[in-house]
């Protein structure tokens, strides 16, 4: 089976990479992908809610003082970190298209010294005599072309364009949507009073369940096994979590 599974990848590859679809995805260039948005919003709300939820317990406060922190956490945070991830992808937009618009400025005062960077970069790859020559030709041939090289091998900037709208709202849907796992079981007692026994360990429960999905989304972005990925994401969320609660219950023998 393992043989076969193998094959029939290995064929899917093969079918994946003629000529014509090579040039088809290339054509396309990269999509944006808001996974990465979305993992760094769910993590962040699973972790600051069910601390404030395990800080609040371990302080002996009513359900409805977590209830209403709870929920102040997922408005005011999660849209705090969403128009943060937008003004930051929009600032990261904004110096791509001002470094371009610089470099195109320069290509055009200054053609001689920018085409020796392009010499440069090409020789340091490992190109040299005519080749190098044949290269620089082709690239300082086109000025959009010029720019955009320059763009990836000067500065180190990605040519790929992110909607900052959609990665800000990306990252508000995620915290506030894992951040109100750790409140299920408290919402649940408030509309049924009785519904769940012991809701703080029914809420970690569902936390270390929230956790787990969250950290192995985040290992796909390192290569790293989801399994791993998730128990490493709850040991972090737990460990916050700890530390929420043992404050709580400090303070509140502080306090009394």
């Amino acid at each position: 089976m393992a043989t076969n599974v193998k094959h029939e990848s290995r064929e899917a590859y093969q079918a994946s990479h003629t000529p014509d679809k090579i040039a088809s995805r290339l054509e396309q260039g990269p999509g944006s992908v808001y996974l990465r948005d979305f993992v760094y919003g769910a993590v962040d709300g699973a972790i600051t809610t069910f601390a404030i939820v395990a800080g609040v317990a371990g302080a002996g406060l009513s359900a409805g003082v977590i209830i209403i922190l709870g929920f102040a956490n997922l408005i005011a945070d999660g849209f705090s970190m969403g128009v943060s991830n937008f003004l930051g992808t929009r600032a990261e937009n904004q110096l791509r298209e001002q470094t371009r618009a610089r470099e195109l400025d320069e290509i055009r005062k200054f053609p001689e010294g920018e085409r020796e960077e392009i010499r440069q970069i090409y020789a340091g790859k490992g190109f040299d005599g005519e080749l190098l020559d044949q290269v620089v030709e082709v690239i300082t041939s086109d000025a959009d072309r010029w720019a955009d090289t320059m763009l990836q091998e000067e500065h180190g900037m990605t040519l790929q364009h992110h909607d900052a709208m959609r990665a800000g709202l990306a990252t508000f849907v995620a915290f506030s949507v894992v951040g109100l796992v750790p409140l299920l079981p408290y919402l649940a007692n408030w509309i049924q009073p009785g519904f769940v026994a012991q809701t703080f360990l029914w809420s970690s429960i569902l936390t270390g369940i929230a956790f787990f999905w969250v950290g192995a989304q985040k290992a796909r972005f390192v290569n790293q096994r989801r399994r791993i990925g998730g128990i490493e994401t709850v040991a972090i969320g737990g460990f916050a979590a700890g530390m929420a609660y043992f404050i709580g219950a400090l303070l509140k023998g502080l306090v009394e």
